[in-house]
């Protein structure tokens, strides 16, 4: 290396470490707060509704999004948002309508902003008509003080948490946002996601509960319903006190599939190193085969077909006592 090569090096060496010094120091003065580096400051616009709806339907971008139950039953939308990238709120055709206006020019465009849009929905306890949500990287709230009569959300990014039931149905698909939703009842149950995670628990479901998933994991816990279908590819699926009145349909690449006190009138299960395991409250009639695995299942002869089958993955099903 030549010394003029080195002295480059040096050079540029000493000007990052100077820029990490001074990035530092504007750091310790700001109390370390990147919100404080955005070239657009949020502001909060609060919308209240005095028209009469059943529906809610918000399509947005980045915003989190909230209910909550209102104390002093008024409607109202409250959002923290960026100067040239706000929210509409109206009613229309029985629908109260969030959307996104991005009204920014393509210079305004160029810059840094840190800090997560919020959209926070204040309406009484009660029961609504239909919920549709369509968003990219927002987390999602909706509580147990809510009932609509179906409720679609589709996220990418965002972690879901539904605690709010729809007798017609609920839908949320994510890619690689986490689905969380409990304690509810519902006509129906369709769940999806890719690289996330589904967590369901303490549900009532006249139909089907149905649960995709790509590489993720999912729990399901407490639930009645009429069938369980799942595919996925390398997620696991655990069923603890699952019972279905019809059966139980999953099918996984690499993911385990586990039973603990759960049942279905038949049971049909397909992976290939996957393995099956856990226990079941009802006797059945077992048809297993696995290529390199191991197989333990009891020898019952009556009951619904248990059909089970793998290529390496082990087979170990017990009746629970």
């Amino acid at each position: 290396m030549s010394k003029i090569e080195k002295a480059w090096l040096i050079t540029a060496a000493s000007l990052v470490l100077i820029g990490f010094i001074i990035f530092g120091g504007i750091m310790a003065i700001l109390k370390w707060d990147f919100t404080k580096l955005s070239t657009q400051q949020p502001e909060t616009n609060s919308y209240e509704i005095n028209e009469n709806y059943q529906n809610i339907s918000i399509v947005s971008d980045t915003a989190d999004i909230v209910f909550v139950s209102s104390e002093n039953s008024k409607h109202s939308v409250e959002c923290y948002e960026l100067k040239n990238i706000k929210h509409s709120v109206r009613v229309r055709d029985n629908t109260l309508i969030i959307e996104l206006v991005d009204s920014r020019k393509w210079y305004e465009r160029i810059g840094v902003n840190f800090g997560a849009s919020k959209i926070t929905v204040h309406i009484p306890q009660g029961e609504y008509g239909s919920l549709s949500i369509r968003s990219s990287t927002s987390d999602m709230k909706i509580p147990n003080d809510f009932k609509f009569s179906s409720i679609d959300i589709s996220s990418s990014t965002g972690d879901v948490t539904n605690c709010a039931s729809a007798p017609e149905g609920v839908k949320i698909k994510t890619t690689t946002g986490n689905i969380y939703t409990e304690g509810i009842s519902t006509g129906s149950l369709e769940l999806s996601v890719s690289t996330g995670k589904v967590v369901a628990s303490d549900i009532m479901c006249d139909g089907d509960v149905s649960v995709n998933v790509s590489t993720g994991k999912a729990y399901l816990t407490n639930i009645a319903c009429k069938s369980v279908l799942s595919k996925g590819d390398t997620g696991d699926i655990s069923l603890k006190n699952v019972i279905a009145a019809e059966n139980f349909s999953i099918e996984r690449t690499t993911g385990d599939v586990s039973f603990d006190g759960s049942d279905a009138a038949e049971i049909f299960v397909e992976t290939d190193t996957g393995n099956v395991v856990g226990t079941l409250l009802s006797e059945k009639v077992f048809v297993v085969n696995t290529d390199t695995g191991k197989k333990e299942v009891p020898e019952t002869l009556s009951g619904g077909r248990c059909k089970i089958t793998t290529s390496t993955g082990n087979i170990r099903i017990n009746l629970q006592k």
